[in-house]
């Protein structure tokens, strides 16, 4: 009899120890969920352009005081494509981009022109459409091109575009005014304060058309510029994105359609 209880206290002692083994081998249940693999993050459900909001027809307000234009409608249909919803914004010219280095948007779908000091610090997708530097001024004016404008001419460009250079090359620095946008600039040409204005060319010629204002291209274009969406430098995964929604857009037609809603011609070809 005593054996037989001595045999049962044995057994209850091995289980004992046996349990509190397997206790001490197991990993406390919040560390066990830590080890477990992370979730993807989800993709974000919206994609932010920014844009100047004073540049027709290419991204402005219109007399309801909606956003609209060319840049917006491709924005709208790149973000469809990339299965997110459009946001876009509207800043300064001069520090937009700045705004994208912080983060404030994802991108600048806003006629941005490609150029190698902007290379060195965002990447450029594709070229979504082309245009060109050109030299505007009054009709009754006597200047039909680069080479009859007056020595003490004064050329407005719009603050923080390409157009500088080209302002500078054909008067130099002193005669060079700058102004927000090329709206506020037309004003004081149609008033004689300045000589001519320096602008993408088909903003300008919309634009006068448009206003009534009794202007004309001198010359042909100054240069060729490409537009394109710029992103944060390094953001291979956006850029790629990106460029086959437009890649997509071109071989579908749908970039030509929306160029010749607001052209009545496809200027997304070179």
């Amino acid at each position: 009899m005593q054996k037989t209880k001595y045999l049962i206290l044995m057994v209850s002692l091995l289980l004992f120890a046996a349990l509190i083994v397997t206790a001490c081998g197991q990993e406390p249940a919040a560390q066990q969920e830590s080890s477990q693999p992370e979730e993807k993050a989800a993709e974000p459900e919206t994609i932010s352009f920014a844009m100047s909001g004073g540049y027709p027809p290419f991204n402005y307000f219109d007399e309801k005081n909606e956003l609209t234009g060319f840049d917006v409608e491709v924005g709208i249909e790149v973000a469809k494509r990339m299965g997110r919803e459009y946001e876009p914004i509207t800043t300064a010219w001069d520090g937009i981009i700045e705004g994208l280095r912080a983060g404030r948007y994802d991108g600048i779908l806003g006629s941005m022109g490609i150029t190698e000091d902007r290379k060195k610090i965002v990447d450029f997708s594709d070229p979504y459409y082309y245009s060109g530097a050109q030299l505007i001024v009054r009709a009754d004016s006597g200047i039909d091109s680069p080479e009859d404008l007056p020595e003490d001419a004064a050329i407005a460009v719009a603050t923080g575009e390409t157009y500088t250079e080209d302002a500078i090359a054909l008067v130099g620095d002193d005669n060079v005014r700058f102004y927000e946008d090329p709206i506020q600039s037309m004003m004081d040409l149609d008033n004689g304060r300045i000589t001519a204005i320096i602008t993408d060319r088909i903003v300008g010629l919309n634009a006068f058309q448009e206003k009534g204002y009794d202007f004309k291209l001198a010359g042909s274009t100054l240069r060729t510029e490409k537009m394109a969406v710029a992103v944060q430098k390094g953001d291979a995964e956006l850029l790629g994105q990106i460029n086959d929604a437009l890649t997509a857009m071109r071989e579908d037609g749908t970039m030509e359609e929306i160029s010749n809603k607001w052209f009545g011609t496809d200027i997304t070809n070179p």
